[in-house]
């Protein structure tokens, strides 16, 4: 959840660490800190609660440099999010300094013994305990030494970055769960837990795996297990552009974001497909066609916008392959013991690639025989790593901590999948195929079409951004989007609202309505498809509901659709399209909304509160 940067180097330290942690802010904190060596004054810390801007102000009063030197923002996990709480930490002796991301799982019990052992703490925090146990185990040891020696102990996840006093010039990282890159500069070198903390020195990288532990100084990188057996790391070349992490003249991250999925949605779908033959192509699968062809079931787990997607592929998987699909929240996947097999399929969503969770149930499903595959925004992460296979969603990178664009590149991904599996076990013949691919590739455009709604939701916005409550209604492959919206308003504007299928109104939420309840319809309608009109016509009754109640209907609808205007107090139009596209169409109104209504609430849009970008402990 935290954000890690550290620099080893001739360049002035404390700007490469506070503009790297800069563009770490997406992830998400609340205190700030750095630590910074080779001036000959020993390890100077400088910290702050709040945002890196109080860091700053700090700096000034008491300014640094160095060298060589770690960084972090923290989001709290143990302890209050204070200055004293705020990362780096030291050990007794104040040699050792200390960042790190996880949870130490065991730390009351470690922190016991130092205690005992007469070791004095000042914090609240568990990563205080991984300093002084790398002082216990260093008498008489190398940096590295101690630390792998200290990661032994240690139960939890966690990707720790250290430096000592006794030997300048050198950083150590270790990983055991959230991620840490290496960035390869001219005789410089960096550590980071995100590549656009450093993207701005060097394009040239790795992450580490599990159980690495790297020696980072001013002449290279060593990268050894923590038993100390030498490993290769192959570098890898980014491509991102580092102005495509920059607002780009919009307001905010998410305004921007939200504008760049016509694009996103474009290049995910890139090279994937042939309108000749109604082919798709996922080369990046090493599952075979004969395992999709024998398998019984797919089972998907997520969390989150990531859940929502994966809900929504389920409708679109089932439809189109006519396979099983289980969905279910990461999160709570492995303690239901769940039933898998060699003959199913898990297929894991996740933007970042690192959500603890998600790689939880990835290996529990990996653990009873299941294949596993991923739809993931990170080339190289974690669980991209540990799959089968990665159907990689080229959205670019999102800061914003509410998911936008990833969110329609992966409902993108699912539909080729859900084709590709479809053509795999012939379930679709090859002309209707293409006409769905000839479908697909018509969605860019009409995202772009759909953006001149920005304003509309604006006005809408300026009427409602004072409820309390708001209600989420769809039905079928659109109650998924429906939670999505009403999470979209939730994560950002801090208003209450809940996503419901739209046919359980009369089991309960009806109590809700009153004239003081928005209630958001999706009520778009695919006229060439039997099930769509029959879903339309049963919501179109539920809106009727919403309105006998005195509630206020905002209703999504397809372009042409006037007799919804005779029920609903709002419409807000989307183009048409195919039943399993319409939500790639239908959420982008519902972020718009979202966001203006933030705007005006006076919402941090692009941090809100208590939220992290990359979710990386459980």
């Amino acid at each position: 959840m935290c954000g890690i940067v550290g620099y080893v180097g001739k360049k002035e330290v404390v700007p490469v660490i506070i503009e790297g942690l800069r563009r770490l802010e997406y992830r998400g904190y609340d205190s700030a800190g750095i630590a910074v060596g080779g001036n000959g004054n020993g390890l100077q810390i400088r910290r702050a609660s709040g945002k890196l801007r109080n860091l700053e102000d700090v700096i000034k009063l008491k300014p640094l440099e160095g060298t060589y030197g770690i960084g972090h923002t923290r989001w709290a996990t143990h302890g209050r999010p204070t200055e004293e709480n705020a990362h780096p930490h030291r050990d007794c002796t104040g040699k050792i300094v200390v960042v790190h991301n996880g949870i130490v799982e065991n730390y009351l019990q470690l922190k016991k013994q130092l205690i005992a052992e007469g070791h004095k703490f000042v914090t609240e925090t568990d990563t205080e305990i991984v300093a002084h146990l790398i002082e216990k185990n260093g008498k008489g040891k190398s940096l590295e030494d101690a630390v792998r020696a200290s990661v032994k102990q240690l139960t939890g996840v966690f990707a720790l970055v250290v430096i000592s006093v006794d030997e300048p010039n050198k950083i150590v990282a270790a990983r055991n769960g959230p991620p840490a890159v290496i960035g390869l500069g001219n005789n410089e070198y960096f550590v980071a837990s995100d590549v656009p903390a450093i993207l701005e020195h060097t394009r040239d990288l790795f992450f580490l795996a599990d159980g690495d532990l790297a020696i980072v100084t001013a002449d290279g990188v060593k990268v050894t297990d923590f038993d100390a057996k030498p490993l290769e790391r192959k570098p890898q070349r980014i491509t991102w552009d580092p102005i495509m992490a920059e607002k780009g003249g919009f307001k905010h991250f998410m305004l921007k974001e939200i504008y760049e999925q016509p694009r996103a949605v474009r290049d995910t779908t890139l090279s994937r497909y042939s309108l000749d033959s109604g082919n798709v192509f996922l080369e990046e699968m090493e599952i075979t066609e004969d395992d999709f062809r024998r398998a019984r079931k797919i089972n998907i787990a997520a969390c989150g916008t990531s859940w929502h997607a994966g809900q929504a592929g389920k409708f679109m998987i089932e439809r189109l392959a006519r396979i099983p699909v289980e969905v279910d929240y990461a999160s709570e996947w492995r303690y239901r013991d769940p039933i898998t097999s060699p003959d199913e399929i898990t297929l894991l969503i996740t933007q970042s690639g690192e959500t603890a969770d998600t790689i939880a149930a990835q290996r529990e499903a990996k653990a009873k025989g299941s294949k596993t595959l991923a739809i993931c925004n990170v080339v190289g992460s974690m669980i991209a790593r540990e799959s089968a296979g990665t159907i990689y969603t080229h959205a670019g990178p999102e800061i914003g901590v509410a998911s936008t664009k990833a969110f329609t590149a992966q409902l993108t991904a699912l539909f080729l999948f859900a084709l590709y599996v479809a053509r795999v076990r012939g379930a679709v013949a090859a002309e209707e195929a293409k006409t769905l691919i000839a479908e697909l590739t018509k969605i860019p455009g009409k995202l772009e079409a759909l953006l001149a709604i920005d304003k509309e939701c604006d006005e809408l916005a300026k009427r409602y951004y004072k409820a309390q409550d708001f209600l989420f209604l769809g039905r079928g492959i659109h109650y998924p989007i429906a939670l999505e919206g009403a999470l979209k308003l939730k994560e950002i504007s801090y208003i209450h609202a809940e996503g419901y299928p739209a046919g359980e109104m009369k089991h309960g939420p009806n109590a809700l309505i009153d004239e003081n309840l928005p209630v958001v319809v999706i009520a778009t309608c695919d006229r060439s498809d039997p099930n769509s009109v029959l879903r339309y016509e049963k919501t179109m009754s539920n809106m009727q509901e919403v309105t006998a109640r005195s509630g206020k209907v905002i209703a999504l609808a397809t372009e042409g659709d006037e007799d919804i205007k005779s029920t609903a107090d709002h419409v807000l139009y989307v183009p048409a399209a195919p039943e399993l596209l319409l939500p790639i169409l239908e959420v982008v109104p519902l972020q718009l909304l979202a966001y203006h209504i933030a705007v005006r609430r006076g919402c941090d849009v692009d941090q809100p509160r208590n939220l992290a970008k990359s979710v990386t402990v459980e």
